[in-house]
């Protein structure tokens, strides 16, 4: 039979504060003292570890990994979104995935960001387009390359586009963006 230990043993884990102010003393005089001292404040190292899932979109995820782009496609009404979307929104129907890597696309508009998220503060300022497909229903949001954000033009709008794919795949929708067609990108 082991023998339970008679106290908590102690590490440096964690954190270390010190000089915090206390009474010697606790008469009335010292209780108040206490109502009115400044609040503790501890600063420490925080670090999570988050799993998620994309549950029924991972396909849409692991084709961008394997630079195709998909979308989703109700088989009763045909009815087709540029983005991920495991079944149907009006019939809750199963959606069937289809191909559009190479179905013609083009902008149908576009904004210049000129501030961003922390992640994207540094590439500022960059194009943020909607792109339209060919027999598709929906736009797809996502960011142009090649085109200079400093002179933006209203010519864009229309303008034929093409995917390409990050090398090293983070698994975002950002592993995909889109080029001018025929642009050197």
């Amino acid at each position: 039979m082991s023998k339970l230990p008679s106290q908590r043993d102690e590490t440096l884990g964690g954190y270390i504060v010190h000089g915090i102010p206390f009474p010697v003393s606790m008469d009335e005089e010292a209780l108040e003292f206490l109502k009115k001292m400044a609040p503790i404040q501890i600063e420490q190292e925080y670090k999570i570890t988050y799993l998620h899932s994309y549950g029924q979109d991972s396909p849409w995820f692991a084709a961008l990994t394997n630079k195709r782009l998909l979308a989703s496609r109700d088989p009763e009404s045909g009815y087709t979104t540029a983005n991920p979307r495991g079944h149907d929104m009006y019939s809750g129907a199963e959606t069937k995935w289809i191909d559009i890597t190479n179905v013609p696309a083009h902008v149908h508009a576009f904004t210049v960001c000129y501030f961003g998220s922390e992640e994207f503060l540094p590439e500022c300022p960059f194009v943020l387009a909607l792109i339209g497909f060919e027999g598709v229903n929906t736009l797809l949001l996502t960011r142009i390359m090649g085109v200079d954000p400093d002179a933006p033009s209203l010519d864009w709008i229309g303008m034929e586009v093409k995917p390409k794919f990050l090398r090293n795949s983070k698994l975002k929708p950002t592993d995909v963006y889109f080029v001018p067609k025929g642009g050197e990108q």
